[in-house]
């Protein structure tokens, strides 16, 4: 676990969700992803995220898909490509990532709480 921090350190931390809206493969990449454009409503509007993804999921099968991401990280470079949001998910039994989103349909750009 993690050290204890305040509830004002977790209100900074801006998770929303947003629909992917293209994903391709990623084969500069040093382990196995997807270039992500994922739609986060009209106040934050389509960003690029790299996910490391592959394994349980495939391109045709992202594209409509709802997920959760940190919007207010500054963007990173990752390989030529630049990643402006960290899409988020857990680690499975072997440590490959799978999605979280909402169980139900939700706005573009909805902040969790």
């Amino acid at each position: 676990m993690s050290e204890t921090i305040s509830f004002d350190d977790f209100l900074k931390v801006d998770i929303r969700a947003g629909t992917i809206v293209e994903a391709v493969p990623f084969p500069e990449a040093r382990k196995p992803a997807y270039k992500l454009k994922i739609d986060f409503g009209d106040e934050i509007g389509v960003k690029k995220s790299s996910a490391q993804i592959t394994v349980h999921y495939e391109v045709d099968a992202l594209v409509g898909r709802q997920v959760m991401a940190v919007v207010n990280f500054p963007p990173r470079q990752i390989g030529p490509f630049m990643s402006e949001v960290l899409t988020l998910g857990l680690s499975d039994g072997n440590g490959d990532i799978v999605l979280l989103g909402a169980d139900q349909a939700v706005p573009n750009g909805s902040r969790m709480h």
